[in-house]
Parts: C-alpha cells; sequence; structure tokens
C-alpha cells in the first residue's frame, strides 16, 4: 500500500505548480493546514481515473493529509463500504469548503442512509461542520437521492441568519436545491420560505432568501414557467 500512496503522490506532484498552489487562497477562498501540490481539479480527477474504486486506498490517500490526496481519496472510494462512524471522522478534518464540498458531492451523497447525517452536522458550532451538513443536503437533492427535505427546510431556515461565510452560502445551496426539484410541494415551500427570509428583519436571512428568490426566478424563466 506505501508504494501505491507514493506513487499517486508522485503523480500528483507531477501536475502541481507553485502559480495554482498560490492561487487557491487569495481567488478561489482554499485555506487549508494540510500540504498543497497545487494541481487543479481536472488534473486531480485524471489522476483518480484509472484508480477505479478502491476503498483502502482511498483511506490511506485520506491519512496523507495532503490536499490533493484527500481529493483523491472521494473520487477512489466506493461508497457501499463507506460507514457513517467513516463519513464523521472524515468530516471533522474538513478544513475548507472545496473538501467538504467534494466529499459530499462526489461521494458522501452516495452511501446508504446519508441522509441521517444532515441534521446533526447542520447542528454543529464549527463552520465546516456546519457547511457539510447543508452541502450534503444539497447534493441529496440535486442527485436525487432520499431524504426528508421538507426537514431539511426547517433545518435551512434554523441557519439562515449564521453569518458565517461557508454556512451562509451552504444554507443557500441546499435551498436553492431543494427548491430546484420537480416535486411541486417542495418547489412551492422552498419559495415561500424564500420569500419569508428575504422579509427578515437580520441582514443574512435576508441575503439567503433574496439570492434564492433571484435563482428561482432565473430558472423559472429559463423553463418557461
Amino acid at each position: 500500500m506505501t508504494d501505491r500512496v507514493e506513487a499517486v503522490l508522485a503523480a500528483l506532484e507531477a501536475e502541481g505548480s507553485a502559480r495554482t498552489r498560490d492561487a487557491m487562497g487569495p481567488r478561489y477562498g482554499i485555506v487549508t493546514a494540510d500540504r498543497v501540490f497545487g494541481v487543479p481539479m481536472a488534473r486531480i480527477q485524471a489522476v483518480a481515473k484509472p484508480l477505479g474504486k478502491d476503498h483502502e486506498l482511498a483511506a490511506a490517500m485520506w491519512a496523507t493529509r495532503i490536499y490533493e490526496g484527500r481529493m483523491i481519496a472521494f473520487l477512489i472510494d466506493d461508497p457501499a463500504l463507506v460507514t457513517h462512524a467513516q463519513m464523521d471522522a472524515w468530516r471533522a478534518g474538513f478544513d475548507n469548503w472545496a473538501v467538504t464540498d467534494t466529499a459530499c458531492f462526489k461521494l458522501f451523497d452516495k452511501v446508504e442512509g446519508a441522509a441521517a447525517m444532515v441534521e446533526p452536522w447542520t447542528r454543529l458550532n464549527d463552520e465546516m461542520g456546519r457547511r457539510a451538513g447543508f452541502a450534503l443536503l444539497a447534493c441529496l437533492a440535486l442527485h436525487g437521492r432520499p431524504a426528508n427535505f421538507v426537514h431539511g427546510l426547517t433545518l435551512i431556515e434554523g441557519a439562515a441568519g449564521d453569518e458565517r461565510n461557508f454556512v451562509r452560502k451552504g444554507a443557500n445551496w441546499a435551498l436553492r436545491a431543494i427548491g430546484g426539484k420537480k416535486d411541486p410541494a417542495l418547489r412551492a415551500a422552498a419559495r415561500e420560505l424564500a420569500a419569508r427570509l428575504a422579509a427578515s428583519e437580520d441582514r443574512t436571512a435576508r441575503w439567503n432568501g433574496k439570492d434564492a428568490l433571484r435563482a428561482f426566478a432565473g430558472a423559472d424563466a429559463k423553463a418557461g414557467c
């Protein structure tokens, strides 16, 4: 396994550049305590593709504490073998939005019963932990996975006033994703919540509502509604 990990890391390092690494924070807001090679996401995906699904290698790549190595872990892990305990352990190590969102979008939302993690994560106090809850809710909605989206709207409303950047944007992402579902009742409920938030006296909640309403209006216009 050590040889395999070193081979993947060598391939990643060969794709890295100081220019990409130096732009991650200032340009994209990706700030991490982990070691970083500076590899664009498209090249990370290219390195991951021939590896296939490999749960053991994914665990080893996560353990490297290298940003790109952890991205590889999300891309190659087998969701059928991922437990809720693993999800929670990895979530505890999230320190930037890119790792958080990629884990949810590429892996976590495919895990059996993943929706059970939404509420406990959205009730966490740390910024990335709470972001993970809403990112997971958004990904479940976007990918048509089972979840209690009506209750999800309640969780969004409860966090809509959290002014921390990545929480408010995570809650907004989840609201827009639920509002984009085909279910007429869910669409109506999401729009009602957005309107209610848009009228709030709380500045952050108001931003969340207005931004979602703009997104809904644009989607409706594109669909000819």
